[in-house]
């Protein structure tokens, strides 16, 4: 069951389940809660997991003008600090993924860990490895069916509204997030980055957000795509776990983090 929370930017749709530490679950562009379906139980069994859905998706209406991951940031802060009252563990995917990074550099005080999965830093010309994939979208296309037929399903916009979603989207993901390096280097929350071998986002940019993040550690499941949390569910929530629960281990040979300071993450 689920509910809405008015916060300043938009009146928000989320659902909650189990116990323990907070941790939100941040879905990916044109998806809803129920792409997490495979990972709700296993990580409501160690913590209370909230989902909220962002302005646009799901249950959570559009506003007016564009969207950006900013925004959708903006959402966010204000959802932990009106519902959770306090610092979670933030694990997003795709663009749940982006809004979990410009959350951890904007408030590092509402952020313990964070794991970003599929995510990227700088906008899809730059980093997918098929550049032009959202330059035209289809909103009425085969590939968008699922999507759009979920849309439509729970949208309180209602499914003419769905195209415009689409164009905003679009436009959002050609365009950001115009994240640096030096940018990424100011997170101080412990961040796995997590990415399917075969990822929409390319491992070398993948790497690049890793190596910019201090103390970050990285995760490439093989066989996977940027479906990875639904093609092997059981190992994906394995390495969140475990990496929400344990600290990092004292390496023999570390070469990346032979300078850090324990306090970041590192060893």
């Amino acid at each position: 069951m689920g509910e809405y929370v008015q916060l300043p930017g938009v009146r928000t749709w989320y659902e909650a389940e189990g116990a323990g530490d907070p941790l939100l679950l941040l879905h990916g562009a044109f998806c809803t809660n129920e792409t997490w379906q495979a990972q709700r139980a296993d990580l409501a069994e160690r913590y209370r997991v909230l989902l909220p859905e962002r302005r646009g998706h799901g249950r959570t209406p559009d506003v007016e003008g564009p969207l950006s991951y900013q925004d959708m940031a903006d959402d966010t802060v204000a959802f932990i600090e009106t519902v959770v009252d306090g610092p979670a563990h933030l694990v997003g995917w795709s663009d749940g993924g982006i809004v979990a990074l410009l959350v951890a550099l904007a408030r590092p005080d509402l952020v313990r860990k964070v794991v970003a999965m599929g995510a990227n830093y700088r906008p899809a010309p730059e980093s997918l490895a098929v550049p032009a994939m959202f330059e035209n979208v289809d909103p009425d296309g085969p590939e968008m069916a699922s999507f759009r037929e979920i849309y439509a399903a729970v949208s309180p916009d209602g499914r003419d509204h769905w195209p415009v979603v689409v164009g905003k989207l679009a436009e959002m993901i050609n365009t950001q997030p115009t994240l640096t390096t030096d940018d990424l280097a100011r997170i101080t929350a412990p961040t796995l980055v997590l990415v399917g071998d075969d990822d929409l986002v390319t491992l070398e940019h993948t790497i690049a957000l890793y190596r910019a993040i201090p103390g970050s550690e990285l995760a490439v499941v093989p066989g996977t795509s940027h479906v990875l949390p639904l093609e092997k569910p059981a190992q994906v929530n394995r390495i969140i776990l475990d990496f929400l629960a344990n600290e990092p281990v004292t390496t023999v040979l570390p070469i990346r983090r032979a300078g850090e300071r324990s306090g970041s993450g590192g060893t």
